[in-house]
């Protein structure tokens, strides 16, 4: 079918896809917009998979300060290539990022850098909760479990909601990067300040530690989390 030029244009705008993944996406949903943004966040999951093996050592470091000069975030992105680092797209990516952590204030990068300590803590809380309710254990357990996901979407960046598009994840957002320059992308360890506190939010993800491994020049280890997770300092 004939696909308007406003509409790929509007298409990607929303989602950042190249020219011709949206035409194509647009021609499989039969002009749906939202069938489309679905299917380029399907494919873009798709290839995160795919490269999530690849080892990321390039990238930048971006960065975003708040109005007035109260609040600030250092953010590391990693992608293969110099190549990907020096384009304006990957770094404006890096910018977003940080300036969602600086809005959203994560406190992990991956549900994976939880500490065992915290997620039995949070556990032990839901369950606490529910221990008037008159369910069966395994049900109980269930339901903790479908309660540990609003945990690691307030908590862990790359579950929250993308501040400038609330539809989407921090790693849908990743994963249409990873999509258009089929590469793959990460970030590795994020830091956020904010004037008056005496601690800061300090978080690094475990992958990226194996990676570079804990040598000199490593980040140092975040209070609680080993070689991941976040901590105060």
């Amino acid at each position: 079918m004939d696909i308007p030029a406003k509409l790929v244009k509007e298409l990607r705008e929303r989602t950042g896809a190249g020219m011709m993944d949206c035409k194509q996406a647009l021609t499989e949903a039969k002009g749906d917009l939202e069938q489309a943004i679905l299917l380029l966040r399907k494919k873009g999951m798709a290839t995160a998979q795919e490269k999530a093996a690849r080892v990321a050592t390039e990238g930048v470091v971006g960065s975003y300060i708040h109005a007035g000069g109260k609040m600030g975030v250092v953010v590391e992105v990693n992608c293969e290539t110099d190549f990907v680092a020096r384009n304006q797209e990957f770094q404006q990516l890096a910018h977003d990022i940080a300036m969602h952590i600086c809005a959203a204030n994560p406190r992990f990068v991956r549900r994976e850098d939880v500490t065992p300590e915290i997620l039995e803590r949070e556990r032990q809380i839901l369950r606490e909760q529910a221990s008037g309710a008159s369910k069966p254990p395994a049900v109980m357990e269930k339901i903790i479990e479908g309660r540990m996901d609003k945990f690691f979407a307030e908590t862990c960046l790359y579950e929250q909601p993308f501040i400038r598009d609330e539809k989407i994840t921090v790693k849908e957002l990743i994963d249409s990067k990873i999509a258009k320059f089929r590469e793959n992308i990460t970030v590795r360890r994020f830091v956020r300040f904010k004037v008056g506190e005496e601690t800061e939010t300090f978080a690094t993800t475990k992958p990226a530690l194996n990676q570079r491994g804990s040598g000199p020049g490593s980040p140092p280890r975040a209070e609680g989390g080993s070689t991941g997770g976040a901590g105060q300092r």
